[in-house]
């Protein structure tokens, strides 16, 4: 059985709430606001969408807004001190277990709404935390189940809800993802249906023993600087555990010229899959001098931490390209102005020359 504990506050549209009080600092995990837009509206009960019109991409400015919130309240209390733990449902559990998740939902609309709850499928890929579109289902998320499935709030209102996970006796050992989904729905005044939704994500590891292990490794520190003269740090960074990650941390600049540093610079790596690899780019301030500097990139996905330390330039700022501008014009009209000045001093030369040589023979 896995014992929870409290996780946070009411539920929040965009914001992950508190972590618990007297926690240890922990590095910042990344802000990811689960949105999309499905094409079908609900009906309450569970994979059983009803076809509807294509969602409006951008709602009425008049219309009443489909915003919603939903907040994650319990955490294994194994994983106090894992900070994604505190954001999304991770575990890890045994063939046949029944885990149990409260969460709290918040209509944050200006009128009265109708919120459905649901769970759906989700995948981590190289391009990261993958949601599928509307209620598609998986494996996991057809072990889940939301109570109530809809419940009508008014603005503000928040609803507690039970989100029960049983995994089945015979289901193979591995990791598998998905989404818990807050929606509403609501129609402008020109007839098109807007959809808002929100969701938590799922990580959920199933086989025998503990826990598998969860693991990273980071590449050298490398500077360079773009065309436009931002200086940019890059790293490699590689999975080398057995779970997927979610990748932030902070970047610290030292020993800089004339003992200047910088930072810290908030990174956010994104998701990271298993046996996955991605490039962290960190742009930073286009007035930083070249270096070299002592670089420190710290990095964490939840209570697994690592490092990583070196010198780096970032090379002089690129000179602006002359711009081609056509001085034709400009350049005839300085060779036609000096060919007048010399024809003139010519003819005042000749002239005063001539008024020499006259002077002489008139007297005579």
């Amino acid at each position: 059985m896995t014992v929870v504990v409290a996780a946070g506050a009411p539920a929040s549209a965009a914001q992950p709430g508190p972590a618990f009080a007297g926690r240890p600092p922990v590095l910042a995990e990344p802000q990811v606001p689960e949105a999309d837009v499905p094409a079908v509206e609900p009906d309450g009960r569970k994979g059983s969408p009803r076809p509807s019109a294509r969602p409006s991409a951008q709602p009425s400015p008049a219309a009443p807004s489909t915003t919603v919130g939903i907040r994650l309240l319990d955490a294994p209390v194994e994983r106090r001190d894992d900070t994604r733990a505190h954001k999304y449902i991770v575990d890890h559990v045994r063939p046949g277990t029944t885990i149990k998740r409260r969460i709290m939902v918040q209509n944050s609309s200006e009128i009265r709404r109708t919120v459905a709850l649901y769970s759906a499928a989700a995948d981590v890929t190289n391009k990261g935390f993958v949601l599928a579109p509307d209620r598609t289902e998986n494996e996991l998320s057809s072990w889940i189940d939301v109570e109530p499935a809809q419940e009508v709030l008014a603005p503000d209102e928040e609803v507690e809800a039970l989100v029960t996970i049983a995994v089945p006796r015979r289901a193979e050992a591995g990791e598998r993802y998905a989404v818990i989904w807050a929606e509403v729905a609501g129609v402008d005044g020109q007839n098109v249906r807007n959809v808002g939704r929100a969701g938590i994500r799922v990580y959920l590891s199933v086989g025998p023993g503990g826990e598998p292990p969860s693991g990273f490794e980071i590449g050298p520190l490398t500077g360079e600087r773009e065309k436009d003269g931002t200086p940019v740090l890059t790293a490699q960074v590689r999975n080398t555990g057995r779970r997927a990650l979610d990748l932030a941390g902070e970047l610290r600049l030292a020993e800089g010229p004339g003992g200047l540093s910088a930072g810290p610079v908030k990174v956010e790596a994104g998701t990271l899959a298993l046996d996955g690899s991605t490039t962290v780019r960190v742009a930073l301030d286009r007035r930083l001098p070249d270096g070299p500097w002592a670089a420190k990139l710290d990095l964490a996905s939840g209570w697994t931490k690592r490092s990583a330390t070196g010198r780096v330039s970032f090379g002089p700022v690129p000179v602006a390209a002359t711009s081609a501008v056509d001085r034709s014009g400009q350049v005839l009209t300085g060779g036609l102005t000096t060919s007048g000045l010399v024809l003139l001093l010519f003819a005042v030369y000749a002239y005063r020359r001539r008024a020499r040589i006259r002077q002489p023979v008139e007297a005579a």
